[in-house]
């Protein structure tokens, strides 16, 4: 584990780099008390916590980290089967940082991806989490098995994604930039919500061949090795054992298509949580909302 310090990253926070079987991320921490995970989704990086996570440290020990493939974590090479960005690995990345942080049980906040790498890491390691808090996502298996036009185009990018490199990677490598502008202006509601300094950070490890081709595997991990994880856990009838809150965005994609609480009953027994009136981008475009759900529920 060695520490490093960035003067890109959270004011006051600690930053270190730990090497997991699989990666090397990058972790932030301020705080004390109970251990408080934060994940961040695509196309960010654990910044899209910048608003929240300082408040949070005023409760508990917060720790927001780079999901592999992401920010300052390391970005490896894809495998033929994709399964290296697999949520199951990239939980596991999570279960060893926080190892080494000292922390064999924690509490999980999670947006986008690192939402979906939380509840895979609840249903891998059920001892470990001890309440978990999903953003703005229902499962992996019910997006792809809703289906229908509307869907496919409000997700496009789950479907361009995933596909066989190098399309995808040639293309959002043309204009970087533009891509992720066009991200946040389509699913937030609030595009001045995203700081011009924020999202430069966010471009700065992104726009790189190996950031965007390790986003793509995220997604064609999700497609097939993620969606066939999700199928077998419905099957086989197991569920997140840990006390779970789900909020969405009321005019998000999640929130106009889908019933969050009834989508999530067949991985969650008992789903509480509530809309909050905003687009995909929860933390950053409710903050105060935010930590008023966050806080009630971790408390």
């Amino acid at each position: 584990m060695n520490r490093v310090f960035t003067g890109s990253g959270l004011p006051d926070f600690e930053y270190r780099r730990i090497k997991t079987a699989g990666a090397t991320i990058n972790v932030a921490t301020l705080g004390k008390g109970v251990p408080l995970l934060l994940l961040h989704g695509y196309p960010e990086t654990h910044r899209m916590w910048e608003k929240v996570a300082p408040a949070l440290a005023d409760e508990f020990l917060v720790v927001c980290a780079d999901l592999r493939g992401y920010g300052d974590s390391s970005k490896p090479e894809g495998l033929p089967d994709h399964s290296n960005y697999s949520k199951r690995a990239m939980a596991d990345d999570m279960v060893e940082v926080m190892a080494a942080l000292g922390h064999r049980e924690f509490l999980i906040g999670a947006h986008d991806r690192g939402a979906r790498v939380a509840y895979r890491l609840a249903l891998d390691h059920p001892g470990v989490v001890k309440r978990l808090a999903l953003l703005d996502i229902v499962s992996t298996k019910a997006v792809y098995e809703h289906g229908g036009m509307e869907l496919a185009a409000a997700y496009f990018h789950w479907y361009f994604l995933i596909q066989p490199r190098p399309l995808p990677e040639t293309l959002i490598g043309c204009d970087p930039a533009l891509w992720l502008a066009t991200a946040f202006r389509k699913l937030s509601t609030n595009p001045s919500a995203f700081s011009d300094a924020t999202v430069a950070e966010y471009l700065r490890t992104f726009g790189t061949p190996e950031g965007i081709h390790a986003t793509c595997e995220d997604y064609r991990a999700g497609a097939t090795v993620d969606l066939a994880n999700d199928r077998a856990d419905v099957a086989a009838g197991r569920r997140i054992s840990c006390p779970t809150l789900i909020l969405w965005g009321a005019r998000s994609v999640v929130g106009k298509m889908f019933r969050p609480l009834e989508t999530w009953r067949d991985l969650v027994p008992s789903p509480m949580g509530e809309a909050i009136d905003c687009g995909h981008f929860i933390p950053e475009e409710k903050p105060d909302e935010t930590l008023r759900a966050l806080r009630g529920f971790f408390r």
